[in-house]
């Protein structure tokens, strides 16, 4: 493995301290030290794969920590924080990830039957890479340099990650984004929702009935998937969401607070304190202040 951990590098060293676009659906690379702001998002389900130093990734209580050839697995959105650390030697963060599609998923699955496996805790996980899935992503970053081949040859190396990503612990969270009747896919329909309406008030029976579940097994359910209540998760939403109006409106933190759903500015500083850690001006002044900075801020993967 290590030739093809030398390899990736080599290709992935060519992006920046942003999400970087390879020019292949779906797949991004990121490298450097990521601001710590950047790494608080709502990440959409991906698979991520660690090259070169280490990341942490936090959803409500629960921390993973992923090394070098380790890769992590979302299978619904989250609202997290993580953090990303250079190697011992001082070489920088380096990072892989293939932003999932349950349709291409589910034409996988329909083509490969595979036997059932324990339905997963959480909606993210982290394992340990193997040969082949590295030598699936070597030819994938590969066709940053053949643009030419990517039409014909992309879909069949997204393919074999994910096919890779079945036969491995991670089967489970794979396999239900592509099927509609387990819990994990009615419990992203409620988050589905929660994000297009998370400034208004929420009733977890409306969100119940959406994922076909009574408000007892919903809230269990859910808090299984993704670490968070469903409050939490809204609030968790609302939060991020603030930050992005607090830095690119130039709004005042009481405006924000109400745009984004919270009925008491105090309640929402003090929450956005605690999220954050420090308020909400104080930290919108921090993040402005670095992105006037050259090859100041920039977007994170």
């Amino acid at each position: 493995m290590h030739q093809q951990l030398v390899e990736l590098r080599a290709l992935a060293a060519r992006a920046g301290n942003r999400k970087t676009e390879t020019g292949i659906p779906r797949v991004a690379m990121v490298q450097g030290q990521v601001p710590e702001h950047e790494l608080a998002a709502c990440y959409d389900p991906m698979v991520n794969l660690i090259l070169q130093g280490s990341k942490s990734m936090t959803v409500g209580s629960q921390t993973l920590h992923y090394d070098p050839a380790t890769y992590f697995v979302m299978s619904v959105e989250l609202p997290a924080v993580g953090a990303v650390h250079p190697s011992a030697s001082g070489a920088p963060y380096l990072a892989v990830s293939l932003t999932l599609d349950p349709t291409v998923v589910g034409t996988l699955l329909s083509d490969l039957p595979l036997p059932a496996s324990p339905a997963p805790l959480l909606g993210f996980s982290v394992a340990a890479v193997t040969p082949d899935l590295l030598d699936a992503w070597v030819r994938m970053l590969r066709l940053m340099d053949r643009p030419g081949e990517i039409p014909a040859l992309a879909p069949a190396y997204e393919r074999e990650i994910l096919y890779r990503v079945l036969q491995g612990p991670h089967a489970a969270l794979l396999r239900d984004i592509a099927t509609p009747s387990t819990a994990l896919a009615r419990i992203n329909l409620a988050i589905q929702w929660i994000r297009r309406h998370f400034a208004e008030p929420l009733r977890v029976e409306t969100l119940a009935a959406i994922a076909a579940m009574s408000p007892s097994a919903f809230h269990r359910h859910f808090k299984s998937v993704t670490a968070l209540s469903p409050l939490q998760y809204q609030k968790r939403l609302r939060l991020l969401q603030a930050r992005l109006l607090l830095v690119s409106g130039g709004l005042k933190a009481s405006d924000v607070a109400f745009d984004v759903g919270y009925e008491s500015a105090t309640q929402f500083s003090r929450e956005y304190a605690r999220f954050f850690g420090a308020p909400p001006a104080k930290d919108a002044a921090r993040i402005f202040t670095g992105l006037q900075r050259p090859g100041g801020l920039q977007t994170a993967a």
